[in-house]
């Protein structure tokens, strides 16, 4: 099932067109203050052709995670090496039912293993969280 995605390459979506998209934006905030909060990754809006429009954490030439917003919901798009997929497969009892049929389905290519988690409830989110662990650790509390 195809999900309506932000794809105007003439309009760039503003922050309030993103989160008027989404709908229900919890799931969206948590995500994202967790993200700038554990990470010195800096967001940035990315036209991500296809796919469309997308929030990238990358730094020093290496992507966390893409967030991309569709209608009525959002999806994660996370990226595991060899390694972190093995990782993820050790952890698979932290991860929810849907996290875990994605990770066992998702195929291992060259560039790694292609998770596109659509956020639809509170252990999508979890899980998100336990995977990004997997890439990088989380900095400190202070």
């Amino acid at each position: 099932m195809p999900y309506e995605r932000i794809i105007s390459k003439e309009h760039r979506p503003s922050n309030e067109n993103i989160l008027k998209t989404i709908g229900d934006i919890t799931y969206w905030l948590e995500l994202r203050q967790y993200l700038e909060s554990s990470y010195d990754f800096t967001p940035e809006l990315i036209d991500g052709g296809k796919h469309g429009w997308a929030i990238r954490y990358r730094r020093s030439g290496k992507t966390l995670c893409n967030l991309i917003p569709e209608k009525g919901a959002f999806t994660v798009l996370i990226v595991l090496g060899k390694k972190e997929a093995e990782k993820a497969l050790s952890i698979m009892d932290q991860l929810n039912a849907n996290v875990r049929q994605l990770l066992d389905n998702a195929k291992q290519l060259h560039d790694g293993r292609w998770l596109w988690i659509r956020v639809r409830k509170q252990g999508d989110v979890k899980s998100i969280k336990e995977l990004l662990k997997i890439k990088r650790k989380p900095k400190k509390a202070e």
